[in-house]
This record gives C-alpha cells, sequence and structure tokens, in this order.
C-alpha cells in the first residue's frame, strides 16, 4: 500500500510563491492595461475630427485616455 504525504499550501498568497505569483498576475495586468490605452490612443487618432466629434470626443481628449 502506497502512502502519501500531503502538505498543505496556502492560497491566499501568504507562501512566497503566492506572493511572487500575485506580483507577476499584476505586472501583466498592469502591462495589458498600458497596451490597451496604447491601443485605443492609436486608433482614435487615426479618425477625423468629424469622427471623434460624432463620439463626443476631441484631438486632445485622447491624451487624457
Amino acid at each position: 500500500m502506497a502512502a502519501f504525504e500531503t502538505t498543505y499550501i496556502p492560497v491566499n498568497g501568504a507562501s512566497f510563491g503566492g506572493r511572487l505569483s500575485a506580483a507577476f498576475r499584476k505586472a501583466v495586468a498592469v502591462v495589458t492595461a498600458w497596451n490597451d490605452a496604447r491601443m485605443t490612443r492609436n486608433a482614435l487618432e487615426k479618425l477625423s475630427d468629424r469622427e471623434l466629434d460624432d463620439i463626443g470626443l476631441c484631438r486632445g481628449d485622447i491624451n487624457t485616455l
């Protein structure tokens, strides 16, 4: 008969690996949010003034996104 020894691994991030994993997830989330904003700004910059007016924006609003 085989015996398996298991250890409790905290899921709330109390261990070093959990904290490291949480930091990595946060870093990925920050980079993803930055990239989404960058892509949105690039798409809005390609629109004409008329198209921007249709969605209620002006050129000055693009940099604040």
